[in-house]
């Protein structure tokens, strides 16, 4: 196994850290007490490849692949966690129309999301729909060359925002997740309304959103795949978009990480860096050696996602891991800063409320079990 990056991927790497040092890192603070949604630095990201970095060249992507998505996603979310968000669901989102949409659909949708000209989302979650997928209340009737699609979906990132939405609705109730379709539906749609912007823990320069769908009419030439593929299509998205959260995570903990080494080397007790003594030492130790046995998991999934077609074990098992650690480790970074850790003069504070987050979304750690459990006594 070759544990080292290409020189293209390190190119890739080096690109994106320097951007988010330069341009993220200083209004991480801001949009995160504002609330607001970080436009200017999400067009740059766009300007510089990195909102389409795992998308083909022919649709205007940069044909990074998988484990370039995972750099990047690390890279940001190192210093701001809510454009790490932001960019996994915008992929996640393209890659529903990448992997299963018409040649049509690809190259009329995809440019503009792969350049970031616009934003997109996939909405799934309901009010009595999260894991239970079934549960859709959502409704698209078919009438003539088009749906009608009503019903309202909640969560949805990158919803107030969005320009491209991956909406699922049933299409046959009565056969359960097998009744579940797809549709891509262009932000000008009318019936497609933004409801309440929610006020969120963490990410949030990450706007999540309610979504109404009142008598929005679809044409059957935006339904993805077949009626009924909607499950399997967010079930292949998922695969990648887990990775990507784990990725996220995995830049958390970095950054935690980061902070907490500069601060105990600068800090001093008693004469002496907080550092040199071994309890210390020993958290930074337990600390590093998670983050680095994280980072493999997250690697190796994305490695494998783009030579074969499901890896639902491994992204449940990088997602799960990555996502404790971040937890853990940031936890840990506010207790070593300790009272100025738990204020908003250091960003340790902004990690652990960041972190929350990739323990629930994209399927929470105790489906992550599942999923995991499942495959082990297969």
């Amino acid at each position: 196994m070759n544990f080292t990056l290409t020189e293209e991927q390190q190119l890739i790497k080096n690109m994106v850290q320097e951007f988010a040092d330069s341009k993220i890192k200083p209004i991480a603070a801001q949009i995160d007490k504002n609330h607001s949604f970080p436009e200017e630095t999400v067009k740059a990201m766009g300007e510089l490849g990195i909102m389409g970095l795992s998308i083909p060249e022919e649709y205007d992507g940069s044909g990074g692949g998988t484990i370039s998505y995972a750099l990047a996603i690390e890279a940001v979310s190192r210093v701001c966690a809510s454009h790490g968000a932001i960019l996994a669901v915008h992929v996640g989102a393209v890659n529903a129309i990448r992997f299963f949409g018409t040649e049509e659909q690809k190259k009329q949708f995809i440019p503009d999301l792969a350049t970031g000209k616009k934003i997109a989302c996939l909405c799934m979650t309901e009010p009595g729909a999260g894991t239970d997928a079934a549960a859709q209340a959502s409704r698209a009737v078919l009438d003539g060359d088009s749906y009608i699609l009503n019903g309202s979906k909640i969560f949805i990132t990158n919803g107030p925002v969005g320009g491209t939405y991956i909406i699922l609705a049933m299409t046959s109730p009565e056969k359960g997740v097998k009744g579940i379709s797809a549709f891509i539906v262009p932000r000008e749609t009318p019936g497609l309304c933004i409801g309440q912007i929610e006020d969120k823990l963490g990410i949030r320069g990450s706007l999540t959103c309610e979504l109404i769908f009142d008598n929005m009419r679809v044409p059957v030439a935006n339904r993805l795949g077949q009626e009924g593929d909607g499950f399997k299509i967010v079930m292949r998205v998922l695969d990648i978009g887990r990775i990507g959260m784990g990725a996220q995570a995995l830049g958390i903990a970095q950054g935690a990480l980061d902070a907490a080494v500069i601060y105990t080397k600068e800090r001093k007790q008693f004469g002496k860096p907080i550092a040199a003594n071994q309890g210390i030492q020993w958290m930074l130790a337990e600390m590093a050696t998670k983050v680095e046995a994280s980072r493999l998991l997250v690697y190796k999934a994305a490695v494998l996602a783009d030579q074969q077609p499901r890896i639902s074990l491994e992204a449940a098992m990088a997602k799960l891991t990555a996502s404790a650690t971040a937890m853990d480790v940031a936890s840990k970074s506010i207790q070593l800063h300790g009272g100025i850790g738990y204020t908003t003069a250091y960003p340790v504070e902004r990690y652990l409320r960041d972190a929350k987050i990739t323990e629930i979304y994209e399927g929470t750690s105790e489906v992550m079990k599942m999923v995991i459990s499942n495959a082990v006594l297969a």
